[in-house]
């Protein structure tokens, strides 16, 4: 029986990949990784290292949650380190806790490696701080995508209305009820929003605008990207630095 490391890949830009999460993937007999995870990443693996690809594509899943984990503990019978590479952070929207509990059940020992998820990075590659004093002394992370299995949405959509800043995550597709749903509980249609799509790497691309015309503006927007609202996105023209293409 082998362990399983369950291991942030980070949001994208190789460099912010943590000292750890590269030790265990020097380290792996095997690399269980998704669409997210940097694929640059899979080249510092020792000769000999199996690769197994379990991503997800936008809108449509390759391999179903429940076969993952199964992919998973079926590596650790037969390895001895097994890296499940999950872009950005394994437990912030990474299915992590879900792989992790089904090891758990099955006795499998398993570490997890926090990653610097996207929720913060891209927004500072923006230039947009998620807090910012005098600004902003808050913010919530919102899933953009529910599972279509569910009966009722879990988004408390009304407890929105007084909040700093909201990053939604994955929520592109969703962006006109999104949009909606803010104005309809109070939110001004000229409140600020950026989308940003690929965000730490070269091909990031930043689109600003309001709740009334964000669908408008960031219609031809390429996938993953996730979307901030809030007042700190007007502080990007004074602090943008990083810009993907430059």
């Amino acid at each position: 029986m082998g362990k399983v490391y369950l291991t942030g890949a980070g949001p994208g830009d190789i460099e912010l990949l943590t000292v750890k999460a590269l030790r265990v993937i020097k380290e792996a007999d095997v690399i269980i990784y998704d669409r997210l995870a940097n694929p640059d990443l899979l080249e510092e693996a020792k000769n000999g290292c199996e690769f197994v690809y379990v991503g997800k594509e936008d809108g449509r899943h390759i391999v179903p949650q429940d076969d993952i984990n199964e992919v998973i503990y079926q590596n650790a019978l037969k390895h001895d380190n097994v890296v499940r590479l999950k872009g950005g952070d394994p437990f912030v929207f990474g299915r992590g806790g879900e792989e992790a509990l089904y090891l758990q059940e099955r006795g499998v020992k398993f570490d997890v490696i926090p990653g610097i998820t996207s929720a913060i990075s891209a927004p500072a590659y923006a230039g947009i701080p998620v807090t910012h004093r005098g600004v902003a002394v808050s913010f919530r992370v919102v899933t953009g995508h529910e599972s279509p299995n569910k009966k009722v949405s879990q988004i408390p959509w009304n407890h929105f209305k007084t909040d700093d800043t909201i990053v939604f995550l994955m929520g592109l597709h969703n962006l006109p009820k999104i949009s909606k749903k803010l104005i309809e509980i109070g939110k001004a249609k000229d409140y600020p929003v950026a989308v940003i799509s690929k965000g730490t790497t070269k091909d990031q691309i930043v689109v600003v605008g309001t709740l009334e015309n964000i669908v408008e503006k960031a219609k031809d927007v390429p996938t993953p990207a996730l979307i901030v609202v809030g007042k700190v996105v007007e502080l990007r023209e004074q602090l943008k630095w990083f810009e993907g293409n430059a």
